[in-house]
């Protein structure tokens, strides 16, 4: 029985090869993409994960109010804090069993010989980090590795490019920033770990030992005020994360120094660091649990769309199989065995699809590889937990595109079939129609997205931030005093090429890091008002260099030597912090901040020194050449490499010590949006791919529903129909459906991208246009789709259509 069943199977498949290739293609297609996504999200589920002790190891984060999201208040709390709280953690609870900090200072240039890097992600660390984290050492001892001042550990692929084959273990580093900084000296290599796992929320290159920091700085570490750490620690067994939040009141209470201050911590558990935090000041990428939402929806949008594809052509093509029922059943098949053969044969195509879905696999997961910009692996699908899982769904699919025909067809009674007497084509209909509503409401929910997420996209880089970052050549020394040294030297000959137009030092651009400070202003009130704002040290030049658009009072000057350290420029932002709604009324107050005293000269229109999904946050721009780390260059349009090469012969004249190291701004600040624009590129990739299943499903049923009515459409011929109106009977029917879906998917799709641009500080408005337009696409490729099918039936010779069976 099981191999009559398998080649009545196998015969209907050849039998119907054009609707067997859109089943098997597009429920592949709809599979494939369903795992794609589900890799993607698993490999963003997974940060961290690889942790030993991942469960008991925590973070604190700072403030002045509660988290955002958590509380009342409306500051967000920073991850980025100060070094004392650390150890009082440690002294105060005992439920805390080590704790871990770093600086946040992660640039260092690094010399060995004649190889010579400004090595990225370098960080002074503690000792006790490999007792935290899962990192193994391949050469040396973790327990001493970064005891002893100038102490440094290596990842393999650093480790290489300075030592290549030879065994480093033992061997020095010369770290030659200017004399002074915490992290100039001879380094000794202690040891050599692998690279870390690129599903970590952190990475680095070198470590070095935090006593090297604390011989160079050793006040900073019992400075509850400086910031410029970041504090982990591993908790016991058994900790009550509830129980310790209650603790930290009476924690801050005993530790605080200044009885009027506002701090305050709190925790985040390891597992919520890269998808859940909404702390500031990381150090490094974060993920978006929205975004995990939204791609797993769309996962199981395109499913979907595939499933119904699947289940309106097995209930179309079922029907024409009415009359073997009638007849299998009129010589003794029972019902039950009518329901097998169906159900069988839907589990035959789904097994082809789940085949078919393995071949696209192998070819789509590079191109994800590269969508996502992470390394997707199908072995992190592949497991005794996932593969049991999808077997499940391809068994459902199955069960559900089949079941219609199975318990619809073998219900019917055989003499009213034998005689053409069918009942249930009406439900059938009804059936598919609904199917196609909900499945083009899906896609018409997922285009309307993606033109809202091009749009704000498009918006973060077309929108005016305030500043002019164009054609804007940033070189990064990196604080180096002897070019700091010669600042007027090197701006002298720049601006004396005549590709630039002018330069200008800074230790922050819009974009970079910058620091944090207390700044004292006097409010309308005469008293001294302190609060926390961003702080750029800018050179003379850089507010007119940058085209910051000044609102009051007047900028920096060379005709003010005073200024140097009796004046300070600020933004609106700060201006309103300070109670002064009109920028105007603070021009002369007085300030304190970091030890200079004066007067406030000028306000600066508000700009976008940040990402746009922040709001403008208060910023002082205080004038402190001598601690710029970059030279902003404004370079012409003209010759551009030829003018790239000239700055170079000058770098490498004046500042030999130096590597030559430039990016354009516009490029740098952009860089900010990466994650926005990979979740533009996969959003949209899988939104025509769902777009093309429906439409796959569309053109089966359209040519289904042309051979239904072949006879119809001879009989109008004859009598005298056009083309024209041929098409249009077939396809409105298709337009209608496609209408109504466009009603029942714009609210919803609104409702969810309302909610997405929520994490933008800067937004564009949803547009009712944005909906029509994408209804208008859908019905457009409906009618291509449908047309193509209705021209061709149209077309046909009605002598033909009308012969006898």
């Amino acid at each position: 029985m099981l191999k009559n069943y398998l080649k009545i199977a196998w015969r209907n498949f050849l039998k119907q090869k054009v609707y067997s290739f859109i089943n098997i293609t597009g429920l592949g297609v709809g599979m494939a993409c369903c795992v794609l996504i589900f890799v993607f999200v698993r490999n963003e589920l997974s940060y961290d994960s690889y942790h030993e002790k991942g469960d008991r190891i925590y973070r604190v984060i700072h403030g002045s109010t509660a988290p955002v999201g958590e509380g009342t208040g409306s500051e967000p709390f920073w991850v980025w804090g100060n070094a004392p709280v650390g150890p009082a953690l440690k002294q105060d609870f005992p439920e805390i069993e080590k704790v871990v900090q770093f600086s946040g200072r992660s640039d260092l240039l690094l010399k060995n010989g004649d190889k010579v890097y400004q090595e990225e992600g370098v960080f002074f660390m503690d000792s006790t980090v490999f007792d935290v984290f899962s990192w193994k050492l391949i050469q040396g001892n973790p327990k001493t590795a970064l005891i002893a001042p100038f102490s440094i550990v290596l990842t393999e692929s650093t480790a290489r490019k300075y030592f290549g084959s030879e065994n480093p273990i033992g061997k020095s580093l010369v770290g030659s920033e200017s004399a002074g900084r915490a992290n100039a000296g001879i380094y000794t290599v202690t040891g050599i770990m692998p690279d870390l796992p690129l599903n970590s929320h952190f990475r680095f290159n070198a470590l070095l030992s935090m006593s090297t920091f604390q011989k160079s700085l050793p006040d900073i570490f019992t400075n509850w005020g400086y910031v410029d750490f970041y504090t982990y620690f591993l908790v016991r067994k058994g900790f009550d994360e509830a129980a310790f939040n209650k603790k930290i009141a009476g924690f801050i209470e005993r530790r605080k120094a200044d009885d009027n201050s506002k701090y305050t911590i709190a925790i985040e558990p390891l597992r919520d660091v890269y998808l859940k935090t909404t702390a500031e000041r990381q150090p490094g990428e974060t993920g978006s649990l929205t975004n995990i939402y939204v791609f797993s929806m769309i996962g199981l949008f395109i499913l979907v769309i595939a499933i119904i594809n699947f289940m309106n052509l097995s209930t179309a093509r079922s029907l024409e199989r009415a009359k073997e029922v009638g007849i299998r059943k009129s010589i003794g098949a029972d019902r039950g065995s009518l329901i097998y053969q169906f159900l069988g044969e839907s589990l035959i195509i789904v097994f082809m699809s789940a085949f078919a879905a393995v071949l696209f696999i192998a070819i789509a997961l590079p191109v994800m590889t590269n969508l996502t910009g992470k390394e997707l692996s199908i072995q992190s699908f592949v497991s005794w937990q996932t593969v049991p899982f999808f077997l499940g769904i391809m068994l459902i699919i199955g069960i559900l595109a089949g079941s219609y025909p199975a318990l619809v067809l073998s219900g019917f009674d055989p003499v009213k079939i034998l005689k053409g007497i069918n009942k249930s084509s009406a439900r059938g209909v009804n059936l598919r129609r609904g199917l196609v509503v909900f499945q083009f409401s899906l896609s018409i929910a997922l285009i309307a997205g993606t033109m809202i997420v091009y749009f704000q996209t498009g918006h973060l880089l077309d929108g005016n931030l305030g500043f002019d970052k164009e054609r804007m050549l940033v070189l990064d020394y990196n604080y180096d005093e002897t070019v700091n040294g010669k600042m007027e030297t090197l701006k002298a000959e720049m601006e004396a090429n005549p590709g630039i137009r002018s330069a200008a030092f800074s230790r922050s651009v819009p974009g970079s890091y910058f620091p944090n400070a207390g700044t004292g202003i006097q409010g309308a009130d005469g008293e001294m008002k302190w609060e926390g704002q961003a702080v750029f040290q800018v050179g003379t030049d850089f507010i007119s260099h940058y085209g910051l658009e000044l609102v009051a009072g007047r900028t920096y000057s060379r005709d003010h030597p005073s200024d140097l350290k009796e004046a300070i420029v600020i933004n609106e932002a700060a201006a309103r912090q300070y109670g002064y709604a009109n920028p105007k009324d603070i021009i002369g107050k007085k300030f304190d901040q970091w030890g200079r005293k004066g007067e406030v000269i000028g306000v600066v229109k508000d700009f976008n020194y940040i990402s746009l999904h922040q709001k403008i946050e208060p910023l002082t721009l205080p004038l402190e050449p001598n601690a710029s780390r970059y030279l902003s260059l404004k370079i012409k349009s003209e010759n551009l490499p030829e003018t790239l090469a000239q700055v170079e012969r000058i770098w490498k004249k004046l500042a030999p010590q130096r590597p030559f190291l430039y990016s354009f701004l516009d490029q740098d600040f952009d860089r900010q949006y990466q994650s926005d624009f990979r979740f533009r590129k996969i959003f949209t990739t899988f939104s025509v791919l769902a777009i093309l299943i429906a439409c796959l499903g569309l053109l089966g049923l359209a040519t289904y529903t042309a051979e239904q009515r072949t006879k119809e459409i001879g009989i109008r011929k004859v009598l005298g129909a056009s083309v024209v109106r041929i098409v249009a009977l077939l396809s409105g029917d298709f337009v209608k459906l496609v209408i109504i879906a466009v009603l029942i998917a714009s609210p919803v799709a609104w409702w969810a991208m309302s909610k997405w641009l929520q994490g933008f500080a800067y937004r564009i408005e949803i547009q009712w246009w944005m909906f029509a337009l994408a209804g208008l696409v859908v019905v457009v490729i409906a009618l291509v789709t449908v047309s193509f099918q209705a021209i061709k039936a149209a077309l046909m010779n009605p002598i033909k259509t009308l012969k006898s069976e």
